[in-house]
């Protein structure tokens, strides 16, 4: 097990950003077999950091912008289970979706890192 504890950088206010939300839908099946969202928006801090960054994809169909960013917290962030949607956060005035969740606990008590997709795709 790692002897590094990241927690006190991971808090610190040089690099921690307080201004993200959490939209986490719980998900029903509705009468018509549709899904219902139910959402509730939490204010949460992490440590937000380029992932892959904005990237232009051009395709035979046409262009769109991806991208990408981590986000270390000790928020428990879900990229969707048993009925929930993924989680989508707020961040900068951009949405992202939850992709992907790293459990980081070796190196400080609770931490995950959350790989999250911008959305929507949007074409240029």
């Amino acid at each position: 097990m790692p002897l590094l504890d990241v927690s006190d950088l991971l808090t610190d206010p040089d690099f921690v950003d307080t201004s993200l939300t959490c939209t986490r839908s719980a998900q029903t099946v509705g009468d018509d077999g549709m899904a219902v969202n139910a959402p509730t928006v939490t204010q949460f801090s992490g440590v937000v950091t380029n992932d892959s960054g904005d990237q232009l994809r051009r395709r035979p169909d046409g262009t769109m912008i991806e991208g990408s960013i981590t986000i270390h917290t000790r928020f428990q962030l879900i990229d969707g289970k048993t009925g929930f949607d993924a989680d989508v956060v707020t961040w900068q005035g951009r949405q992202y979706t939850v992709v992907n969740v790293r459990d980081w606990s070796t190196y400080g008590r609770g931490f995950v890192a959350a790989q999250c997709e911008l959305m929507p795709f949007s074409g240029g």
